[in-house]
């Protein structure tokens, strides 16, 4: 291996360990705030990729009917509550925020041609249409056990990552689909070439992270999360909905999730269960964290991704094996270092 080599392979790790630690936050505020590990995490990818493919080919995509089916039970459960309350404001928002907004979707895109729109409007659409689908799946899913032991919400997640995959099959098939870039700059520093793409996943994770810390540390709804994570109970007697916070970290884990599969679809091949693999490795990083540490979930991401990238190029067969072994060291590190606590009734 020469230097060229070494710095190629190193700006590959960087760019995937942006994606990786995106999701590595994504996991460990989930599972902080409601105790959930967030398998289908990385269906939130695929789905915001195959989705983004299937606009820019001028179709609506499948998702944008999951969202609406999802919206219907959720209209069910809570229009049922708001009836039994005689509360009509607050029947007429679950029919508006559940049935009205995936059909006005279906509107915008059966009016204009999405192939047509821009590629930021075409993003946007995407997050419109997959985003709303992690608050409506912790309604449907979660929040009936929110009480639950964490193993019980455990076998939930991977029902739910069996039952996304297969969505997922069926909506767009066993083909691949790559993205078109959104940008194809290539910038020379001696023997560095950096192209656009590149620039633009590490900017945008690097934006995001830092717009997650402003709103953790800034804002009211933040610190109630934060407040949360640290203490359930407590939070819930000082006023700050279990219920909402759950929903709320949902949002922001489909946001994360749907805004990487869109900067990585343009430089790699996304498929129907690609996700669950690069969740995965967004996984390892968050065990590194203790899934519960954001500054070494962060690092630990930076170090799956250059793991991945240069032993891709000494054992490639064998890269994810690497990659995964990881995890064992880690685990035996904590398990000597942390005195075990039985989960409360």
């Amino acid at each position: 291996m020469d230097l060229q080599i070494a710095i190629l392979l190193g700006q590959d790790g960087i760019t995937t360990g942006a994606i990786y630690a995106l999701l590595a936050l994504a996991l460990v505020l989930v599972f902080a705030v409601t105790r959930v590990i967030f398998i289908p995490q990385g269906e939130f990818v695929a789905f915001g990729a195959l989705s983004l493919a299937a606009l820019q080919t001028g179709n609506a995509p499948a998702t944008l009917w999951l969202l609406l089916a999802c919206g219907a039970c959720v209209a069910v459960l809570d229009g049922r509550t708001a009836l039994a309350r005689n509360d009509g404001r607050k029947l007429v928002a679950v029919l508006a925020a559940n049935l009205g907004y995936p059909l006005l979707l279906a509107a915008l895109l059966f009016a204009f041609s999405p192939a047509n729109l821009p590629v930021l409007v075409q993003v946007a659409l995407t997050l419109a249409i997959v985003v709303p689908l992690g608050p409506m799946l912790y309604r449907l899913a979660y929040q009936p056990i929110a009480e639950a032991s964490v193993l019980i919400l455990l076998i939930v997640s991977v029902a739910l990552h069996v039952m996304m995959v297969g969505l997922g099959l069926l909506f767009f098939g066993a083909e691949g689909v790559r993205t078109p870039p959104f940008s194809d700059a290539r910038f020379e520093f001696g023997s560095i070439l950096i192209n656009g793409q590149q620039i633009w996943v590490v900017l945008v994770s690097a934006l995001l992270i830092v717009a997650l810390y402003l709103f953790f540390d800034r804002t009211i709804y933040g610190k109630a999360l934060r407040a949360t994570a640290i203490n359930r109970n407590g939070a819930r007697l000082m006023g700050f909905s279990p219920v909402f916070a759950g929903k709320l970290t949902f949002l922001l884990a489909a946001l994360i999730g749907v805004l990487s599969g869109v900067l990585i679809a343009p430089v790699t091949t996304i498929y129907y269960d690609t996700g669950f693999l690069i969740g995965l490795k967004g996984f390892v990083a968050a065990i590194i964290g203790g899934l519960a540490s954001y500054p070494l979930a962060a690092a630990g991401a930076l170090l799956v991704g250059f793991l991945e990238s240069f032993s891709s190029f000494w054992a490639s067969a064998y890269k994810e094996v690497i990659v995964f072994t990881l995890i064992i060291p880690v685990l035996l590190w904590q398990s000597l270092n942390r005195h075990h606590v039985d989960e409360e009734e």
